[in-house]
Formats: structure tokens, C-alpha cells, sequence
């Protein structure tokens, strides 16, 4: 038996790339979006008293992932990329339907010309994610304070300490007015380190390269150190 789901909205995000989006919502709280509902679902009375709710469950698609690229097993970035678990055991985007879940923040509801806009705080997707369904946050059963988690039950700590290049700063000034919180994102999200796990033990001085919004941005890591250089318009 099959199902066919159509998204019912699509989000816009500061990631136009998954190699820069944190593995959980709550890493990067500069890296906030909206989810703008596509008809016929882009109606006020389709979130009429969402507005009471401070947070949402959003299900979505893995939508740069290949279908047809799916595991058993897979190997958790929090466990060093090193040790393989089964991938019903992780939150892998490698999954049999490609489907996710997130819990982000719901900061407010803007309906123009009955286009339904939500906006959102931090969150961990990439923009354009295909959202299937969305639903409220009910802290007195979805909330466990006292569930236990096998290898991620607290936050990852922050890996690297980030600094920006005198010609970075010139750069994020001039931003300044359009984007006033680009040098917040910037440095929350690499202060995370998004390289792949196996390349994190690396001592030697490396080159990266991520996108922000419609920006290149390159930095350079020796030991925990990130330094933000070159910062480009796309």
C-alpha cells in the first residue's frame, strides 16, 4: 500500500544549503524562518487559534535527500561518527519515507491578501523544506523532563570559538540595516562545527566554505579556532 502526502506550506530559512543547518532547532537562536502555507491550505481559518500555542510540531520531507538512498544502520555525529546504530535509534535524514520532525517556535501569525505566513524562531531546515503537516505543542504531554536519551541527553557544547577577519566586520556592517543578526547566525553556526564528524579531530589548518541567506562565507579552522574571512554576495 502507498500514500501520497502534498505539502501543505514551505519554509523559509537562512540555509540554502544542509551542510550549515544545526542538528537540532535550538542551536542557533539567530537562525529563526517562516513557513508560508501554499493553497488551498493558505487560509485564515486554517490556523484559527494557533496563535494560542507557543510552539509547533512541524513534519516534513528530507527533500535534498535522494529518495532512493535510505539505511539500516547509520552513524550519529553526536557519537563521533564512529559508532553505528540503527537508523530507527538516530535522527537521521536517511530514513525509509525521508520524513522528519521538529519543535520550533511559534512567534506570530501574519495573514496579507490571505496569504498565511508563520513565523518561526529557531529552527534546523533547509530552506524551501516540503512541511506535510503541522501540529500544536502541548507541554503537558509532550514535554518528558525526566526521559532518558542513550547518547544525546543534554546539548552539544559549543566546538569552536569564532572571530571575524577585519574585512568580515567591514562586511557585516554594511549588512548591518538588512540583516542585523548575520553576524549572530554566522558565529552560531560554525561555532558548532558542521563538518562531518571524521573531519572534527583535524589539527591542520583547513578552508570551509558555507551559504547564508544569498552569502558565501569562508573560514578557516586551526585547532578550535574558526576564523570568518571572506564574505561574498551570491
Amino acid at each position: 500500500m502507498t500514500w501520497q502526502i502534498d505539502p501543505i506550506g514551505i519554509i523559509h530559512s537562512p540555509y540554502s544549503e544542509k551542510f550549515a543547518v544545526p542538528r537540532q532547532p535550538n542551536l542557533v537562536p539567530a537562525g529563526h524562518g517562516e513557513l508560508h502555507l501554499l493553497a488551498p491550505y493558505n487560509d485564515p481559518n486554517s490556523v484559527k487559534g494557533l496563535g494560542q500555542f507557543s510552539h509547533l510540531w512541524l513534519l516534513f520531507q528530507f527533500h535534498h535527500i535522494d529518495q532512493n538512498k535510505w539505511r539500516l544502520t547509520v552513524r550519529p555525529p553526536r557519537l563521533g561518527g564512529n559508532k553505528t546504530l540503527g537508523v530507527f535509534a538516530t535522527r537521521s535524514p536517511f530514513r525509509p519515507n525521508h520524513i522528519g520532525l521538529s519543535a520550533v517556535e511559534l512567534k506570530d501569525i501574519v495573514i496579507n491578501n490571505k496569504q498565511v505566513i508563520l513565523k518561526l524562531g529557531s529552527l534546523d531546515l533547509v530552506d524551501g523544506t516540503p512541511i506535510i503537516d503541522i501540529k500544536p505543542y502541548l507541554p503537558y504531554c509532550d514535554s518528558y523532563p525526566d526521559a532518558t536519551a542513550g547518547y544525546a541527553q543534554t546539548s552539544p557544547e559549543k566546538k569552536l570559538h569564532v572571530v571575524f577577519s577585519d574585512e568580515a566586520q567591514l562586511f557585516l556592517t554594511s549588512q548591518k540595516q538588512n540583516y542585523p543578526e548575520l553576524a549572530d547566525l554566522i558565529a552560531q553556526v560554525i561555532s558548532q562545527d558542521p563538518r562531518p564528524a571524521y573531519k572534527q579531530n583535524n589539527i591542520a589548518e583547513q578552508t570551509y566554505g558555507l551559504t547564508l541567506y544569498h552569502f558565501n562565507i569562508k573560514w578557516k579552522i586551526k585547532n578550535e579556532c574558526a576564523m570568518v574571512g571572506d564574505i561574498e554576495v551570491i
